[in-house]
């Protein structure tokens, strides 16, 4: 369907549906080499545990989907430092209000990408909420930093064309949303079509129209 990333939940620590082992995660990254950008999201919080994760599973970008108490600028920085450097990470920042600004402009020092996405109290993690959130905050976000941010949260193939022309972001997430009726783990395959050429559509739109404007 031309997905440029494909994201799954790399190590089982009984926190939220979908989990699999290091070697399952690694057989969906040896079956998708060449067809897309492996993004192995992990819910551990110790840095030891997130670089044997890297190292048995092997993707192209780590998703770190913990809060700013767990995971922080200084656990960030190690996992730079320790990685190797074709291997990415991504850090998922809650917006909630104005604080997700001065958050998001913490992190990404070290981080290669920001993935903006919805936070619920009393829910491990951030995202899989099926909510959105402000997107004129996530807008302000990309406008202050100067790396990729991908827009997460709630995403339909009915809103994301309009969340794109608000948001600008580098790319879009979609999980809930395209998940089949009452199973969190199984996609809807038609939903994922329906989400991959709306964005598809708006992108070319967004195109034809800067280059009408004499914008590259």
């Amino acid at each position: 369907m031309g997905v440029d990333h494909i994201g799954f939940i790399a190590g089982r620590y009984g926190l939220v549906h979908g989990e699999l082992t290091f070697e399952e995660a690694r057989r969906m990254v040896d079956a998708l080499h060449g067809q897309a950008r492996r993004v192995a999201l992990t819910m551990a919080t110790e840095v030891d545990e997130i670089l044997r994760m890297a190292q048995a599973v092997g993707p192209d970008i780590i998703h770190i989907s913990t809060d700013a108490l767990t995971v922080g600028f200084a656990e960030m920085g190690e996992l730079k430092k320790h990685l190797p450097s074709t291997m990415k990470i991504m850090k998922a920042v809650p917006v909630e209000d104005n604080n997700s600004l001065d958050l998001a402009i913490s992190f990404a020092p070290v981080s290669d990408y920001l993935l903006l996405d919805t936070k619920i109290p009393g829910l491990p993690g951030v995202g899989a909420t099926g909510r959105t959130h402000d997107w004129k905050v996530s807008r302000q976000i990309i406008e202050a930093v100067d790396i990729p941010v991908i827009l997460a949260g709630g995403l339909t193939p009915e809103n994301v064309s309009e969340a794109i022309r608000i948001v600008t972001p580098a790319g879009v997430d979609s999980n809930t949303a395209t998940n089949l009726p009452g199973n969190p783990v199984e996609k809807d395959m038609e939903r994922v079509r329906q989400f991959v050429e709306a964005v598809r559509l708006e992108c070319k739109d967004n195109a034809s129209s800067q280059d009408q404007n004499g914008i590259r």
